[in-house]
């Protein structure tokens, strides 16, 4: 496995710098649980709007290894909520968020007064990624 190459970095950014949905999945009781999230890549972790009391933060709250797949590429992470999207601590990414999810943001979905709405960053450890026969095996802990 190798540290993520700027080729590597390129497809990414290209592929999920971006909204895009992934697959989600986290364990509860050993029990795996997936969804699909909108997300966005930057800097080897994706960002997600959600809500810090569904089952899925409840779940990386008790277990914070995840797993992630999307187009072409398939990944470890670990789960992390950041905290209400509104904090200040969290503008410069829930700027970002909103620029990228500009489509939907704001169609009623998202309570941004409750302060429970928060941001849930996943840190990757490790993924497979494939471009055009190209196999990128990533050890993203390099970063």
């Amino acid at each position: 496995m190798e540290k993520l190459s700027s080729q590597a970095e390129k497809i990414m950014n290209e592929r999920f710098g971006k909204d895009s949905i992934i697959a989600l999945a986290t364990v509860k009781d050993g029990v795996p649980y997936v969804r699909n999230v909108n997300s966005y890549y930057e800097d080897g972790a994706f960002y997600v709007i959600t809500y810090g009391l569904s089952s899925k933060m409840r779940q990386i709250e008790n277990s914070p290894v995840v797993a992630v797949a999307g187009d072409w590429f398939t990944a470890h992470g670990t789960g992390e909520n950041l905290g209400y999207f509104g904090k200040s601590e969290n503008a410069e990414i829930a700027g970002k968020l909103k620029k990228v999810f500009a489509e939907w943001i704001d169609n009623g979905h998202n309570d941004f007064g409750d302060v429970n709405t928060c941001i849930l960053r996943i840190r990757l450890t490790d993924g497979i990624l494939l471009s055009h026969g190209t196999r990128f095996e990533i050890d993203f802990t390099q970063l």
